[in-house]
């Protein structure tokens, strides 16, 4: 098994129109060992059609051609679970998580894809109930595995340097102050009282936001961009996908980036994937 393992993040925005339109060309070329997506759209036969080869396990929304989750790697995975909470957030085919081995070392790798939310609705006590399943579930994932990463269209830019018109969106969902302040706590220092960007205090569960440790503070690098207008060409965007390392395992990593399309017309996602390498079983 390789030292150095390159792990990919993705909202494909439907596997199948994404195949369609390039996603497989890309891989040719990216020499990818494990690929976490969001928003397949597709069942496993599907999902095994569109990516012949890989060893794919998923987590199917009730919900025909909504959300789901999977992860694709060269190696079969040791376990998988796709419990997050309770039974309506685990049905929704918005989590799952894959132990790995690699030279004798685990490692656990998660997809996750949080709800778009929509302030002061039902969508948006959805997307909270979401984030205190995962903040719970965080902690006993870390102590299940010291080398885990969570992956996935997260939904939430953390700071005003992850979207780049903060301005206009400090109402909305995706920038409210309350869903910020969990990503306060997540990448706080562990154990340590936090304070939050709802002017709440909190407490620090020591996760590391791999993007942020590896461009330090920048505007960006976005992940999506609005489908609407010149947003892409613009780069005005949302750095709404991430890779959330324990600190053991982002101590590891190293080449990350975001594979921005190089125009408009070549994306075969809304979302770019987020690429970066860790050093596990050298």
């Amino acid at each position: 098994m390789p030292a150095s393992v390159r792990i990919a993040s993705v909202n494909v925005n439907g596997i199948r129109a994404a195949v369609r339109k390039g996603m497989i060309e890309w891989l040719a070329g990216a020499d990818v060992d494990v690929m976490a997506l969001q928003e397949v759209r597709a069942n496993a036969d599907e999902l095994a059609a569109a990516l012949p080869g890989w060893h794919i396990v998923g987590n199917e929304a009730e919900a025909k051609g909504r959300a789901g989750v999977a992860i694709a790697a060269r190696i079969a995975p040791a376990d998988v679970r796709t419990a997050l909470g309770d039974g309506g957030t685990d049905a929704a085919g918005r989590w799952i998580e894959a132990d790995y081995e690699f030279g004798g070392e685990r490692l656990t790798v998660v997809s996750a894809y949080v709800h778009t939310g929509e302030a002061g609705t039902p969508r948006q006590a959805a997307k909270y109930a979401f984030l205190d399943a995962m903040e719970e579930r965080m902690p006993r994932l870390q102590a299940h595995a010291p080398l885990s990463l969570i992956m996935g269209d997260l939904n939430v830019g953390h700071t005003q340097r992850d979207i780049r018109n903060w301005k206009g969106n400090v109402k909305n969902a995706g920038f409210l102050p309350r869903e910020r302040a969990y990503f306060d706590r997540f990448v706080g220092q562990a154990g340590m009282p936090v304070n939050t960007a709802d002017g709440a205090t909190g407490t620090g569960l020591g996760w590391v936001d791999v993007g942020r440790q590896a461009h330090g503070d920048v505007d960006g690098p976005y992940t999506w961009w609005s489908m609407r207008g010149r947003a892409f060409d613009n780069d005005t965007g949302w750095r709404i996908d991430y890779h959330l390392a324990t600190p053991d395992l982002a101590a590891r990593a190293s080449g990350y980036s975001v594979v921005r399309a190089p125009s408009w017309d070549t994306r075969w996602s809304d979302h770019a994937p987020v690429v970066a390498d860790y050093r596990v079983g050298a």
